[in-house]
């Protein structure tokens, strides 16, 4: 599915799992989601299951959304109190559309509680309570940290509490059932030889063949190369690392504090997601990475350079990158907003040390070159997620790896097949529907928000204007009318369909 018919079925208010391979462009579909109902004056919540994740994509974490926190377990008197603050009522009544992204890293319970407060809340026992819930992730990517301390009475929970360590196989997911929609473009890497070996990986489908160019990538030590970023498996090697180069430079370090604002909680949900840290300490010749996006500032998430000066005017320090090019770095916020009003907020240089950086916070991240220690892996994905982080296998620097590097979690590789199929049917589906109907199904939806249809403001992406952004291969294919979508996928829509299904299929 490309990204122009995942946007397409999302417009419709459909509660839809999005996934695909890394690199696939999930991220850049939910900001232009997002961006498609702001300007038709509906405020999506943004959420993500981690503190980095959420920086990545403008929001807060699902824990603090919701007002779980960090429990483990919900029981009455908790969900009593939870329904009865009164910033987390207004905030989840007034929503409209929820998106959780990195669902992956979020376990069943977690999942399952979320969905228990937004019912309660809401009074509303459909599936998250009525909310379009779109749920964003790579269940091949990094699984969900087990945690000790889960409740051990069943008594005393409210909740199911199933087994398993993914958020699918939670009883919420099954009440949400999401149309898939999987994403199969691929926008990071362009080597067919490395895409292959990834491919493999994610398949299960890893061969002597594919080792062989594994092996072609050994290094040792002393051969990694200046400019690439060394990605370890744990904290202890990457705070090694970076503090023990930063020693090697003679020059006159200087601090830049973080400045934070707003509510202590909030602000220490973003100081953890934040890759920039509460100090940051440079010299000239230190090796840095932007942490932050902003294209029209030259840099991304991911872009490396080293300290070249500080301005002898304001201090800041200049960042010549791997490409050549100069960059001022100056101080940029992460906020958390709520209606347009920011709520936390902290200041900080968008750099950090990169001579090395954990596999954990390169989620996300594109990198031209890196060199990566897959000795110690120890976490089906966290192998499939180094590796697919770096754009051509000439830019990848294997220091060495285990069994475990090139292995994915077999219950995620049955599961995905189901997802596959599931996402063709979904394709299938509303490619049948015409571009009247679907535009009419997309402005319904609006309405049904409160939202207003009249703003084109945003130019359509290629396809998908007036309702259309369905493929002619796709369309080709026989499938079902709107009315068979709903009976194959009866919670994937809110209750702004009642009454409307027989007017949609005339």
């Amino acid at each position: 599915m490309t990204q122009e018919e995942a946007l397409a079925i999302l417009k419709t208010g459909a509660n839809v799992f999005l996934t695909g391979e890394p690199g696939a462009g999930k991220t850049h579909t939910i900001n232009q989601y997002a961006s498609y109902l702001r300007e038709r004056g509906i405020e999506p919540s943004i959420t993500a299951s981690t503190g980095i994740a959420a920086t990545h994509i403008g929001g807060m974490t699902i824990h603090s959304w919701s007002g779980i926190g960090i429990r483990n377990y919900l029981d009455k008197y908790t969900l009593d109190k939870i329904t009865t603050t009164e910033y987390l009522t207004k905030r989840i009544k007034r929503a409209k559309v929820l998106v959780i992204d990195e669902v992956s890293m979020l376990g069943p319970e977690t999942f399952s509680m979320v969905e228990a407060v937004c019912r309660a809340i809401r009074q509303n026992n459909d599936a998250f309570g009525g909310l379009q819930v779109i749920l964003v992730g790579d269940f091949f990517q990094l699984p969900p940290i087990v945690k000790g301390g889960i409740n051990p009475s069943a008594q005393t929970t409210m909740l199911e509490t199933p087994k398993a360590r993914f958020a699918y196989d939670s009883p919420a997911w099954k009440r949400t059932n999401p149309m898939v929609c999987y994403l199969t473009e691929q926008h990071r890497q362009d080597d067919s030889a490395f895409l292959d070996l990834l491919s493999a990986i994610r398949s299960n489908n890893f061969n002597d063949n594919h080792l062989s160019q594994i092996i072609t990538r050994k290094i040792i030590a002393d051969d990694m190369p200046d400019k690439a970023v060394k990605l370890y498996t744990h904290n202890l090697n990457v705070d090694r690392t970076n503090d023990a180069m930063l020693e090697t430079f003679s020059g006159h370090p200087v601090t830049f504090t973080m400045k934070t604002k707003g509510a202590p909680m909030l602000v220490e949900t973003l100081q953890r997601g934040c890759l920039s840290p509460y100090n940051l300490i440079l010299k000239v010749g230190a090796k840095v990475m932007f942490t932050k996006n902003n294209p029209k500032g030259g840099f991304v998430n991911g872009t490396l350079g080293t300290v070249e000066s500080f301005d002898k005017y304001i201090g800041m320090p200049i960042i010549k990158t791997n490409d050549g090019r100069k960059i001022t770095a100056e101080q940029m916020d992460w906020t958390i907003e709520e209606n347009g009003k920011a709520r936390a907020t902290i200041s900080q240089l968008p750099l950090r040390l990169a001579w090395a950086i954990t596999v954990h916070k390169s989620q996300g991240m594109s990198l031209d070159e890196a060199v990566v220690d897959l000795s110690e892996v120890f976490e089906y994905g966290q192998g499939y997620v180094a590796l697919s982080r770096v754009r051509r296998l000439k830019g990848l620097h294997l220091l060495g790896w285990n069994e475990m590097a090139f292995q994915v979690h077999p219950e995620v590789l049955k599961e995905d097949n189901a997802f596959r199929a599931s996402s063709e049917a979904s394709l299938t589906a509303f490619a049948q529907i015409s571009p009247e109907e679907l535009q009419k199904m997309q402005d319904n939806f609006v309405k049904a928000c409160g939202g207003n249809t009249t703003s084109h403001s945003i130019p359509p992406l290629q396809g998908e204007g007036q309702g259309e952004g369905f493929s002619a291969k796709a369309k080709k294919k026989k499938g079902l009318r709107f009315g068979k979508i709903r009976e194959k996928h009866p919670n994937a829509f809110r209750s702004w369909t009642q009454g409307q299904d027989k007017e949609l299929e005339e």
